[in-house]
This record gives structure tokens, C-alpha cells and sequence, in this order.
């Protein structure tokens, strides 16, 4: 989990910290769906990519970009044929973009069924920035109240961790410091003083966790271990549950970079609370977060999804396709009409959707031929 920086040099050690667990040349999904709504998705997933191959090249990885941008389009995360690569896929990455759109698109999409499949079959995750507020049980609405000035909320989140037993909201950004003097930018740009009146919206029994810019949260449900990597640190939050009051804050024995805001730190007190922090190169048991518990790994998944990860599993590749999907064939039809009428500029755009997609168009005289890139 990052708080920021994932293609920071920081994000780079991060990376190669899980890749050493991973095999040789390992495959790495990028999945687009956070960013689907910009004009620039592609741009933006791919500049993560090209970082992976770059400064990751020792590992060799192959990456793959999944285009599922938005349901009942040609890249929907519906479609078997684009969101393939995860059942593959050895690490999954999802990043940056919005929150609350993530969950409108991945929620009970077989995007998020395949993803979720993968992972209890051992597939790594990295997440950061949307994609970390969007696992969340309870997601904030970061661009709907910082940049459109709507009332304090929350949005249902995609609740990754509710399998474990763990009902969590994690929060990226939480030391940001853009505002300069002028702007409280804190706790992902809500501030000091609105994100306090958030957190009293949330149900008691919630843990809060906090990701400083340019810090990662590494959690290894196997060991039970979790790790800070980064130039910050982590915060936990436990709100109306006593867990090692120990540790707890205090806010006047902390110093202002590791201390809770006083909001904060009289919210949690009134609800019998307490929190904690690590900073980088620090481990803790992952019972600190929560209870964690084992889970049926085939709970609340298809048995059609569970069977087709398991079956590429075992064979370690796909299963083979029969040709393009229906939405890009539907994209070359598309691009044939525009050539009809001589719009050039508009083939030229699907012919570039197209290839974005992993899928090449050679022009013939039979007409267009598709294959794979």
C-alpha cells in the first residue's frame, strides 16, 4: 500500500522487495481502471509501466496493461478477453485516478472477481493513491469535496480486507504538505480539522490507516507480518475498540511530524481509542492493524472464476482466445467508417485506441486484419 511515490525511488525499493518473491521474468498487471475516466488512462498507466521496466529491469518483468476503463464500452472491465491478464499475472498494480470512480467500475465487475481470485492464489498486489482509498470499506471522496466543494461524506469502498475480518480505511497523502502555510493539505487534502469531523462519521470498530507521501505499507498475511518502507511513515487510527493501549499517542510527548493533530487526538480519547505509529524500517504484527483471520479462499467468488484461475494456474498461461473481443472488432468497424469518410483524424484516434488495447490493425486489400500486438 503507498502513500505516494510509487515510481519514486522509494517505490523502487518497494517493488524489488516483493519481486524477490516473485518468479524470474514475472508478469505484472496493470490494471487502468482508477485513471478510465481521463482522456490520458493509457498515459497515465503507462508511465508506471515504463518506470517498472526501466528501473526494475534486473527482474526482467513483462508488463501488461489492462485496459478495462469503464463498463459498457469497448475496454469494460467485464470483458473476459481485456481483463485476462490478471488471471496471469504475478503481481497486480492499480493506482492513480479516483476513488469513487474505481468503485463504480470494479465493484462486483469480473475485473475485481479475477483480481481477487489471483491474489488467493498467490498473486502479489500494489496499490496506491485511488486504488488504496478505493479497497477501503468506506472510501473518501477526495475530488468531490476538495475540488467540487460537496458536504462531508463517505462512499461504500470496494472492502478488500473484509475477508479477513479487518474493516479498514486507508487513507494516502496523510502527511502531504502542498498547502504550504497557507492550506492545510493533511490526510489527503481534507485538512487537520475536516478530516476530524470525517472520522466521527465513520461506525466505531474501524481502523484508520494512515500512508505518508513517499511510504508504503508492506503486509504479508503469511508471516503476520507488516513493514514501513519509505521517507515517512504509518499512523493507525483504532476507533471504539481497545487494542495495546500501550502504544497509544500522546499527543504532548510527540513531536509534530510523528504526533497526532489535537482533533484527532481528542476524537479517538473520547472514544476510548488510542493509535499508533511506525516509521520507515519499522515491522509489526498485523494483529496491531486488527484481528485478522483466515478465510475460505473460494468465499464470495463464482465457481466459474475460482475454476478459470485455478485452470491458468496450472498451466501457467491463459487460455488461448479465438481472436479479438467483440469491442475491438466493434473499434475496427468503427475506424473502417471513419476511413469511408475520409475522416482521417477520427480513424487514426480508433487505430491508436485499438493498439492501446494490445491489438494491431494491418490495412489489406481484403480489408483490416487484426491480431494481436
Amino acid at each position: 500500500m503507498f502513500g505516494s511515490g510509487e515510481t519514486s525511488p522509494s517505490g523502487r525499493k518497494v517493488f524489488e522487495r516483493v519481486l524477490r518473491y516473485l518468479p524470474m521474468r514475472p508478469r505484472l498487471a496493470l490494471l487502468e481502471t482508477p485513471a478510465g475516466f481521463e482522456l490520458n488512462s493509457a498515459q497515465v498507466i503507462g508511465r508506471v509501466g515504463e518506470f517498472l521496466v526501466h528501473r526494475l529491469q534486473n527482474y526482467q518483468p513483462q508488463i501488461e496493461i489492462v485496459s478495462a476503463r469503464k463498463r459498457g464500452t469497448p475496454f469494460s472491465p467485464d470483458d473476459p478477453d481485456i481483463i485476462a491478464p490478471l488471471l496471469s499475472a504475478d503481481l497486480i498494480f492499480m493506482g492513480p485516478g479516483s476513488p469513487t470512480y474505481a468503485v463504480r467500475q470494479l465493484r462486483d465487475s469480473l475485473a475485481w472477481q479475477y483480481l481477487l481470485a489471483r491474489h488467493r492464489l498467490g498473486a502479489a498486489l500494489a496499490l496506491a493513491s485511488a486504488a488504496t482509498i478505493a479497497i477501503s470499506s468506506s472510501a473518501l471522496p477526495v475530488y468531490e469535496i476538495y475540488k467540487v466543494g460537496e458536504d462531508l461524506h463517505w462512499k461504500g469502498g470496494l472492502d478488500f480486507f473484509c475477508a479477513y475480518g479487518l474493516d479498514l480505511v486507508f487513507i494516502p497523502h496523510w502527511n502531504n504538505a502542498e498547502g504550504g502555510a497557507e492550506l492545510d493539505t493533511r490526510h489527503c487534502f481534507m485538512g487537520e480539522e475536516r478530516f476530524t469531523r470525517l472520522m466521527a462519521m465513520l461506525p466505531e470498530e474501524i481502523t484508520v490507516v494512515g500512508l505518508d507521501e513517499k511510504t508504503a505499507l508492506l503486509i504479508d498475511p503469511e508471516s503476520g507480518q507488516c513493514q514501513v518502507i519509505g521517507a515517512g511513515g504509518v499512523t493507525l487510527l483504532h476507533t471504539g475498540h481497545l487494542h495495546k493501549r500501550g502504544l497509544a499517542y500522546r499527543h504532548a510527548e510527540n513531536t509534530p511530524s510523528t504526533g497526532l493533530p489535537a482533533g484527532l487526538q481528542a476524537l479517538i480519547e473520547q472514544r476510548d481509542s488510542h493509535s499508533h505509529y511506525y516509521k520507515d524500517g519499522e515491522s509489526f504484527p498485523l494483529s496491531d492493524i486488527g484481528p485478522f483471520r483466515p478465510y475460505h479462499p473460494e468465499a464470495n467468488l463464482p465457481p466459474e472464476v475460482w475454476q478459470k484461475a485455478l485452470s491458468v494456474l496450472q498451466t501457467g498461461e491463459p487460455e488461448p482466445s479465438s481472436g479479438p473481443p467483440e469491442a475491438i472488432l466493434a473499434l475496427v468497424q468503427d475506424r473502417e467508417q471513419a476511413r469511408l469518410r475520409k475522416d482521417w483524424q477520427a480513424a487514426d484516434a480508433l487505430r491508436s485506441e485499438v493498439e492501446e488495447a494490445g491489438w494491431v490493425i494491418k490495412d489489406t486489400s481484403e480489408g483490416p486484419q487484426v491480431g494481436p500486438k
